[in-house]
């Protein structure tokens, strides 16, 4: 007899089905508000500025800006805090004792360690002129102890220790310009404008006159070592130390080094200041010894041998970042920093200039 077989109720019964329902709501036309607005419409917009000038433009209505920002924001500070304003309210140039000196109404200016006076040679009055610009400018005696502030009379102070330097009796006399000279002779060694890029390719950029940019590289390295080793070091040959076949940069031929580290050994307290900071700003040494040896009114100065100011601040800076503004050109250059860097350069190199020329008659 068979046994029936029970089915569990809850397989038995069949499952319920659960609906669920849909809704849609009532389409509805949308308000539109009244226009209430007077006036005319307002101008389309422009497309980003992609001329040079309207960039400077912008970024010098900025900087006006920025100023106006920062004079208010120095006179709430300054009734704040207490901070005096400058004590002086007139910066001159005057000539004591056979130098220039610039006067803050009537105390000399000093350096900032030494409590000296400092004293600019009669032969550079575009120095103490620029200097007395450098102290009229600042707006508080606070601003006289940031260095970024003050870069001429940095520069100043360095050819000052200089001199004090030369002339001391101590066992480190020359000190100084010993550490100076080691310090500048390393960057002839990766100097800026004797580093080559590579033979141009079939897909390498070129520029107008159909040069790559080793061939422009190699233009302004050739020109500037001609004039160097016809005018200040003849006899020797500096030779390109990365001409794009190597990654390991090379050294100059024997007896080269000595040659220029006599040269820099023999250069004036405000020669060598000027070298030193020519050589830190461009990163190359030829640069900086063909903008020494251009506008110095010192012996090492070869004006009277090719005209004064054909290696300008503009040469000089453009010799030194080829690369760059090259680079620059084809890809696009980054806003405030290639732009503000180059400024930079062309800033100290103008220092350089002020600091090492004069009318050729020195007196101290």
């Amino acid at each position: 007899m068979k046994v029936p077989t029970r089915i569990p109720r809850q397989l038995a019964l069949p499952r319920p089905q659960f609906v669920r329902p849909f809704h849609q709501s009532i389409a509805r036309t949308a308000n539109v508000a009244p226009i209430v607005g007077t006036g005319p419409p307002p101008d389309p917009p422009t497309p980003a500025a992609r001329n040079a000038q309207e960039r400077l433009d912008r970024r010098k209505k900025h900087a006006e800006l920025l100023k106006t920002a920062k004079e208010v924001r120095s006179a709430q500070d300054g009734k704040s805090s207490g901070v005096a304003r400058r004590f002086w309210k007139e910066v001159t140039v005057r000539e004591v004792d056979g130098a220039l000196q610039v006067h803050l109404d009537a105390r000399p200016l000093r350096h900032p360690n030494t409590k000296a006076i400092i004293r600019v040679p009669l032969s550079k009055p575009n120095l103490a002129s620029a200097l007395a610009l450098e102290w009229d400018i600042l707006t508080s005696a606070q601003q006289a102890t940031k260095q970024h502030l003050i870069p001429l009379t940095s520069l100043i102070c360095r050819a000052l220790d200089i001199l004090d330097d030369d002339a001391s009796n101590s066992p480190e006399a020359t000190k100084i310009r010993t550490t100076i000279t080691h310090t500048v002779l390393r960057y002839l060694d990766t100097d800026s404008l004797l580093c080559w890029a590579p033979p141009a390719g079939p897909h390498d950029r070129r520029n107008d006159a159909e040069e790559s940019l080793r061939d422009v590289q190699k233009k302004a390295a050739e020109e500037t070592v001609s004039y160097l080793t016809t005018n200040v070091w003849p006899g020797i040959t500096i030779e390109p130390v990365l001409d794009g076949h190597s990654i390991m940069p090379r050294k100059q031929s024997e007896g080269v080094r000595e040659v220029i580290q006599g040269w820099v050994m023999g250069l004036d307290a405000w020669e060598i200041a000027g070298l030193e900071r020519a050589v830190l700003a461009g990163k190359s040494f030829v640069a900086a010894a063909r903008v020494v040896a251009e506008w110095s009114e010192g012996s090492v100065g070869t004006g009277h041998a090719v005209p004064v100011g054909r290696f300008s601040v503009e040469h000089a800076s453009k010799a030194t970042s080829l690369e760059v503004d090259w680079q620059a050109e084809q890809w696009g250059e980054v806003e405030d920093t290639h732009d503000v860097n180059q400024e930079d350069v062309r800033r100290q190199l103008g220092s350089v200039i002020l600091l090492v020329s004069g009318t050729g008659k020195q007196h101290y």
